[in-house]
């Protein structure tokens, strides 16, 4: 079998989201933790996850080129750049450079910047990115602890942290279809654009785009365009995703996102299930004996509904904390403790873990030593199930923004 497909995912829940779309439209699809270092499965598509989205671009940078080597020793047709629906990224950020390093890599002289998920209320429109009916920069993510996102523009964002310049295809163009699509991409490559920022508000246009761009060597962008592109690949219109029969043993719930919508979803689970909320200031006094106690915690309550444990918080406690502790080191306390805590839960039993943020599920999934997974259904939009190669562990990874109010409790229906 040929590898149709291979994509470079710039952290564990967006390459999770994007592998759930991928399989919902009829690609047979794997996701590999970590920059593979051996033979890659034979399967239609391959999701590269790295934990690249928030470190040193120049490291960024690395790690991806050794993640487009893998693919392309294996043969991989076509590459794809998978980022955030909310273009997490400052303007020194890593999308910037890492696109610009894919493309000299490859040869390409233009892709397309396409972060829109209508399906989840992210679309762009006039080259500015949405989240509902509300710019970026007025959303949540304004308030994001690592990568606050103040502008909507993504031909500026773009432009800040490149080396090129960004065009807009508009959408009265995109919604004309693949044939004007394609005019307009060659327009723009002929007036030395690198980076064209498309349009998207329905579903109807990421389909012509999957269909526009079938002759880029690198395109870069959301799930949505992951899901268009494989559409175009198999013919398909999708379907339900392959039958799923869930291990047995206990489930946890693990919440280190302080997203809108991830607060959201702790409030309503508290309601429902035993629920523990992380003491950052002893843990960070005594990080060994308060993982004991929290790991004690977890082990006393019922299996069902499963327990949780959440770093969780809005977006005021959250600057109190990392001015009283520092922001990296708050980072690291929590992550580290999530990872810990995942990794004796599994050895306590514990099979199956929701974990929310896309942090906190590199941590979760590392510390687990899970090097890939079989992509399985679809909880919500851009949130699969999926299951440790070896078949003894099944994760779901949420980023944060993503899911209904009550996702904690449907993943585990």
């Amino acid at each position: 079998m040929t590898i149709r497909l291979g994509v470079i995912a710039d952290d564990f829940t967006g390459a999770t989201d994007i592998a759930g779309f991928l399989v919902a439209n009829g690609l047979a699809a794997v996701q590999i933790n970590g920059v593979p270092t051996g033979a890659l499965p034979d399967t239609d598509a391959v999701v590269v996850s790295l934990k690249s989205r928030s470190i040193d671009p120049a490291e960024a940078v690395e790690m991806s080129l050794a993640a487009l080597a893998a693919l392309q020793r294996a043969g991989a047709e076509r590459i794809l750049f998978k980022y955030c629906s909310t273009f997490d990224s400052t303007p020194s950020g890593n999308i910037g450079p890492v696109t610009d390093a894919l493309m000299d890599a490859l040869g390409a002289d233009l892709t397309v910047i396409c972060p829109s998920l209508p399906v989840n209320g992210r679309t762009v429109y006039q080259g500015h990115l949405f989240v509902g009916d509300t710019l970026l920069s007025e959303s949540g993510m304004r308030h994001h602890p690592v990568t606050p996102m103040t502008d909507p523009n993504l031909l500026r964002v773009m432009e800040a942290q490149s080396t090129g310049k960004a065009g807009l295809v508009a959408l009265a163009v995109i919604q004309q279809g693949p044939d004007a699509i394609r005019s307009a991409l060659d327009a723009l490559r002929a007036d030395g654009v690198r980076y064209a920022v498309l349009d998207t508000v329905a579903d109807t246009d990421l389909t012509a785009i999957g269909q526009a761009v079938d002759d880029l060597a690198l395109t870069t962008g959301g799930s949505g365009l992951g899901g268009a592109v494989a559409r175009a690949l198999t013919g398909t219109t999708g379907h339900d995703g392959p039958a799923w029969r869930p291990v047995e043993g206990r489930t946890v719930v693990l919440s280190g996102s302080c997203s809108v919508r991830t607060n959201e979803q702790v409030a309503d689970y508290r309601d429902r299930a035993p629920s523990l909320t992380v003491d950052v200031e002893r843990l960070v006094a005594d990080p060994e004996g308060y993982r004991a106690e929290v790991l004690a915690w977890v082990l006393e309550q019922p299996a069902s509904p499963a327990p949780m444990v959440y770093a969780t918080a809005g977006p005021d406690a959250v600057r109190r904390l990392q001015e009283a502790f520092g922001a990296a080191e708050v980072s690291e306390a929590v992550e580290s403790l999530f990872g810990w805590l995942a990794r004796e839960l599994a050895d306590a039993g514990v099979r199956r873990f929701v974990v929310a943020g896309g942090e906190t599920s590199g941590s979760v999934t590392t510390a687990l030593g899970v090097d890939g997974f079989h992509v399985g259904p679809q909880i919500a939009p851009g949130v699969p199930w999926v299951r440790s190669l070896d078949d003894t562990t099944e994760l779901a990874l949420k980023s944060g923004n993503f899911g209904d109010v009550d996702f904690f409790t449907r993943a585990q229906a």
